[in-house]
């Protein structure tokens, strides 16, 4: 009976948007309790019918009470199967297990990467515009690009290959 109250209070469209869950895990969830909702709705009808066989009634209506005698009998004699789940929950639990890991494994990469995120934001945060940055600021990022100038320079070339097709030559002459 706990179950059914604990069902009622829970407020599954707020879990669906404060857990940022993922569409298929949505998805998975509503089918869920479209199914379970199914089963109650089952069960209440089934719970609803007579559980009890009258045969005193059939006694009375049929000619032949050999075969009422027989019924009553076998129903008495009626012993249903159990099932052994143990299985069934081994299952569950080395399944629900692996979730569990794979979940703190998930979280643990998201915190790696929440951080590595910080840290880049801080450090863009940190660093100087752009229109403030000097040559040798960047010849010290990247050292080739001093190379290739210097090499430039001592062979005697003073354009930039391919900035006359794209720019246009900008000299008045």
């Amino acid at each position: 009976m706990a179950s059914k109250t604990a069902a009622a209070v829970v407020d599954f469209t707020r879990i669906y948007t404060s857990l940022g869950l993922g569409k298929e895990t949505i998805a998975a969830l509503q089918a869920f309790r479209k199914r379970h909702g199914e089963a109650q709705r089952i069960q209440a009808t089934y719970a609803s019918q007579p559980t009890t066989v009258d045969f005193a009634h059939y006694r009375s209506v049929l000619k032949n009470k050999a075969i009422v005698d027989e019924a009553e009998k076998l129903l008495k004699d009626f012993k249903p199967v159990t099932y052994d789940v143990s299985e069934h929950v081994k299952a569950i639990e080395a399944f629900e297990t692996k979730a569990v890991a794979k979940a703190k494994e998930t979280e643990e990469k998201i915190d790696v990467e929440l951080k590595e995120l910080q840290a880049t934001l801080a450090n863009i945060e940190e660093a100087r515009p752009f229109q403030d940055l000097t040559v040798m600021d960047i010849g010290e990022a990247h050292p080739r690009i001093i190379e290739t100038v210097e090499t430039m320079m001592k062979k005697g070339k003073w354009t930039v290959p391919g900035y006359k097709e794209k720019f246009g030559d900008l000299n008045l002459l």
